[in-house]
């Protein structure tokens, strides 16, 4: 059965082209590509009118949560995909998932409609579609290389790269587009441990002077929007 839930720490970095080569061929010896590989990843993220869980993700609070629904890949109807309720608590993140067909998941989290799965996970989102009422806000698809330990298949490294965003057509079934989020030539990499990062791997980072930084795709998105909604105000 595939892992629902998910327990794990989680480090941002924004790397340049150079860096990221540099990078990807220092963690050969160590790390190797999942299952994934190479693969886009496309992702359509719900949230309530005032979009309070996006202004969550800017203002950091100690406990934060947000609903989307992943696929790998455009989905069509019959697609497995996986409806994700995602926390955040004191710096570590938890992620729960059930998989469902496309058409299943857009009839519940869309059209209310109950799905025929059960379980703790359908419960949690259930309750928390119930809570909330969040509706579909914003796509962000983009091309990602996913690595594990060679070792420790619990250390994860991702490269998120052409990071594009819509809040238009909110409709996975209808492909990748949208606005660029990040510069060309900018990868988004994430670090995944249970614990600390490697010592090894820490070393690696700091040859090149990569250092951590915060920053929340869907968060940034939400920018972009209230931007052209007018909906930031100073202060």
């Amino acid at each position: 059965m595939a892992q629902t839930v998910f327990e794990r720490h989680e480090k941002k970095f924004a790397l340049s082209t150079g860096q990221f080569h540099a990078l990807k061929a220092q963690l050969a010896p160590h790390m190797q590509p999942d299952a994934y590989g190479r693969h886009t990843i496309c992702s359509l993220y719900f949230d309530t009118e005032d979009f309070c869980a996006a202004r969550r993700q800017l203002d950091k609070p100690r406990f934060r949560e947000k609903l989307r629904l992943r696929s790998y890949g455009v989905p069509t109807t019959g697609s497995t995909v996986y409806v994700e309720l995602k926390k955040k608590l004191s710096g570590v993140t938890y992620k729960r998932r059930a998989p469902l067909p496309y058409g299943e998941a857009i009839g519940w989290l869309v059209h209310g409609a109950a799905p025929s799965a059960t379980g703790q996970v359908i419960g949690e989102v259930d309750w928390f579609m119930k809570t909330n009422q969040p509706k579909p806000k914003a796509v962000i698809s983009y091309d990602r290389i996913a690595l594990l330990g060679r070792e420790d298949a619990e250390l994860r490294v991702t490269f998120d790269e052409n990071v594009r965003w819509r809040d238009t057509g909110l409709d996975l079934a209808k492909g990748v587009w949208g606005n660029r989020l990040i510069p060309h030539g900018t990868f988004l990499m994430e670090i995944k441990t249970l614990g600390a990062i490697p010592c090894w791997l820490a070393h690696l980072l700091s040859g090149q002077d990569i250092y951590t930084q915060s920053f929340s795709k869907y968060g940034n998105v939400y920018q972009n929007i209230a931007c052209q909604e007018g909906m930031l105000h100073a202060g």
